[in-house]
């Protein structure tokens, strides 16, 4: 019998980055013996006598088995081994998006996160209404391998911008690593160009061994009961509510299986706010399958929708609604129904359109306040 060279202690890491430690320690591109017949099983740096590892996935995509191959190198092994085992805290930085412009910084003193503003000749959205950029820093396990350091800077760097996307009342988001061409016009010339879609500016040190000093001036901190009770853009900058910093800690303490489950919830948010303007179908079942993601799934999908919501966004006023947004959702996603505004014609403010938009707006705000509120009591 084959013995299992995964470690216990290592399963709280994600079956992403083992496998990314591994391709780039052991070797690329890896290999499948029998793809038809064994489709779960991988092998790396190549299959048969030049195999240094042979890795068993799940049918759940995690990583459930690491054996050696003929090629097995007890030296390259403890190489890995100890750069999963090791390394040290310091902090990841990266540009991020909101919606709201950042004219001053927010540490969290418990979090390790914080928030600055652009530098000053980083390039700035002429409308405040925009992708408006800022610097996040936040913690980050790194080591004397580059290229596993940068893998760890970059998905936090995703997971905590998908985080305040829920916990910021503006939308908060990161560029494409697939970036798109499309034809665009700049604000007072008519003639239309086809550009990529892209920012750069100068960030710096992409990892340093510490937070950047605090900017003079402040984002005010708003109690939360009252930061998200207001509605729309009120043209000032970036707000934060005062329970931030625990929220992010919340996040932080998750265990493994609910770090995945909000994270899954957390993609098809933002993937919502990037779907609004192309297809607002796509949106409102994005939304419907992120509350779908924190439900529990021994329940069917109506009743985890329905019981998810009651729970984490209560009301009895709002069952009916409730009802309405599932209807929609099955009807989106099994090919029934489109939303009006995404049919050849508006109706504007006639009724059929009028109920979709405030359906859409309604399960925003639901899904929004249901997360929240999951994070303090993820059972």
């Amino acid at each position: 019998m084959e013995s299992n060279l995964l470690r216990p202690e290592w399963s709280d890491l994600d079956s992403t980055e083992l496998l990314f430690i591994l391709l780039e320690l052991v070797g690329r591109p890896g290999q499948y013996d029998g793809l038809t017949t064994n489709p779960n099983i991988f092998f790396v740096p190549l299959a048969g006598a030049a195999s240094h590892l042979k890795l068993t996935f799940s049918d759940k995509k995690q990583l459930v088995a690491i054996a050696r191959g003929p090629a097995f190198d007890p030296a390259e092994w403890e190489r890995v081994s100890k750069l999963i085992d090791g390394g040290r805290v310091e902090v990841g930085r990266e540009f991020s998006f909101c919606s709201f412009r950042v004219n001053g910084s927010w540490r969290g003193e418990r979090s390790g996160v914080q928030i600055l503003p652009p530098p000053p000749d980083a390039p700035i959205a002429p409308d405040g209404m925009a992708e408006n950029p800022f610097i996040l820093e936040f913690p980050v396990r790194v080591t004397d391998e580059w290229t596993v350091t940068n893998f760890r800077r970059m998905r936090e760097h995703r997971r905590l911008t998908f985080l305040l996307n829920v916990l910021l009342t503006g939308r908060a988001t990161i560029q494409p690593r697939r970036s798109r061409h499309l034809w665009a016009v700049e604000p007072g010339r008519a003639a239309p160009k086809w550009v990529q879609e892209f920012f750069f500016a100068k960030l710096g040190e992409a990892v340093q061994p510490q937070l950047s000093p605090a900017s003079t001036e402040s984002i005010r901190e708003v109690e939360a009961e009252t930061y998200y009770g207001e509605l729309g853009y009120d043209g000032r900058p970036l707000g934060v509510p005062k329970d931030l910093d625990v929220s992010i800690c919340n996040f932080m303490r998750l265990s493994k299986q609910y770090r995945e489950k909000f994270d899954r919830a957390a993609f098809w948010m933002e993937s919502a706010a990037k779907q609004s303007t192309i297809a607002a179908s796509a949106a409102f079942a994005s939304l419907a399958v992120a509350v779908e993601a924190l439900g529990d799934r021994a329940l069917g999908p109506t009743a985890r929708f329905q019981t998810f919501l009651e729970r984490y966004a209560p009301g009895k006023s709002l069952e009916p609604r409730r009802k309405e947004m599932y209807a929609l959702r099955s009807d989106i996603l099994h090919g029934s129904g489109l939303l009006t505004m995404d049919q050849e014609f508006h109706l504007g403010w006639a009724p059929p359109e009028l109920k979709e938009r405030n359906l859409m707006e309604e399960l925003w705000g639901l899904t929004r306040i249901a997360a929240r509120n999951w994070l303090k009591n993820p059972s």
